[in-house]
């Protein structure tokens, strides 16, 4: 093959990619608008958006021409038989979702265990998807998994190096689940995922600096975005929020000796103090919204506190647009959230805080899930026709 054809295959496949990545994050959109947003002209547009349709990627439908001036453009909207699967493991759960081209949780099951090791979580896993392959999914296009995991991962190698609450320790979760389901998979911390989901999809869209923070059963993770991209650190291990100090008023307020932010804003804490020893975000905020008593009100007061405290020192250091917390701690922000968000800007220095958001996850349980598919995504958005 000459250079010149050589060139032009891999121009056009830079182009579908291109193409499919922005129907895909940002939603259907009009080839017209494609056009504009490429710099393409309309004759490479039409071929680009037809390939992809011949792929089964994409689809066409016309606009409803009731609300349009002229000829109406196509509008080109992501397949929803392209799915990807996302999964995350956790100390109570195993939670399994199908999400499609777009983003959208086609399917998700919570699978209750107590601390699984990898091997639970890889049959839980599997079973599941095998399940929905002969079954919901049966006519779908499964594209690969991704795996939203509470710890510290390798971005060299997708090892979990340390999920201290699972007690896994280099862990290998990637090679299981693939010989189990003949998928690609691509393993992640469950807070940068999280960060990435809302980043795309979520509360996060319109910003380029952000700073997330997930509170689930293990913990309390994060994810920071700057300039519009995840940052990971030198081995991937970077946003792990609830290993920081925490700031408490005086030494009655510590949780534990030398505890650290997860130990002092703690879900387990906020359950035992309305006398429950199980329950969801969803539950948890029902329970925490309907007059608990005094001894949860002092701890949500607490807890709060502590938290706001954190986020004025990521406001001070890191000076975000935007701040989003999902889990837990968007239930702690939600019971007042005016109030708490006045306290973050009373926490930091007036400049840093000049035009900052704060807000909880827009895309609620499902931000772990549709982060690791996101993920998994990847190498069919890099390369649509591979």
């Amino acid at each position: 093959m000459n250079a010149r054809v050589t060139t032009a295959e891999g121009l056009r496949r830079t182009n579908l990619a291109e193409v499919l990545r922005l129907v895909h994050h940002g939603g259907p959109r009009s080839r017209a608008a494609i056009t504009a947003l490429t710099g393409l002209n309309r004759s490479t547009v039409s071929d680009l958006v037809s390939r992809l349709v011949a792929a089964g990627l994409v689809e066409e439908q016309l606009p409803d021409p009731t609300r349009r001036v002229g000829r109406p453009s196509p509008i080109v909207t992501p397949s929803a038989d392209v799915v990807a699967i996302g999964i995350n493991p956790e100390i109570d759960a195993v939670e399994i979702g199908a999400v499609s081209l777009g983003g959208a949780v086609r399917l998700r099951e919570r699978i209750e265990a107590d601390a699984p090791d990898v091997d639970a979580a890889v049959a839980i896993a599997a079973s599941v998807v095998q399940r929905w392959r002969d079954d919901a999914l049966g006519g779908c296009r499964i594209v690969g998994i991704g795996v939203a995991v509470p710890g510290l991962v390798s971005a060299d190698h997708g090892l979990v190096r340390l999920a201290p609450h699972l007690e896994w320790r280099d862990a290998d979760i990637a090679a299981p689940l693939r010989a189990a389901l003949g998928l690609p998979v691509v393993v992640g911390n469950d807070a940068s995922l999280g960060a990435r989901a809302e980043r795309l999809f979520g509360a996060a869209r319109e910003h380029e600096d952000v700073v997330y923070l997930n509170g689930g059963a293990s913990g309390i993770g994060g994810g920071l975005i700057l300039h519009g991209a995840l940052i990971g650190g030198a081995g991937g291990y970077a946003g792990e929020w609830g290993q920081t100090g925490a700031t408490v008023a005086d030494a009655e307020d510590r949780a534990a000796p030398g505890g650290v932010l997860e130990d002092e804003v703690n879900r387990g804490r906020l359950l035992r103090s309305v006398g429950v020893t199980a329950a969801d975000d969803a539950a948890l905020s029902a329970v925490l919204g309907s007059s608990p008593g005094p001894e949860a009100g002092e701890e949500v007061a607490r807890q709060r506190r502590i938290l706001a405290a954190t986020l004025g020192n990521a406001v001070n250091v890191l000076n975000p647009s935007m701040i989003v917390l999902g889990g837990f701690l968007a239930v702690l922000r939600d019971i007042d959230a005016a109030e708490f968000d006045d306290e973050v800007r009373r926490r930091s220095l007036g400049p840093a805080a000049e035009g900052l958001v704060l807000a909880s996850a827009a895309l609620g349980a499902d931000r772990l899930l549709i982060g690791a598919a996101d993920a998994a995504f990847d190498l069919l958005l890099a390369d649509p026709l591979a």
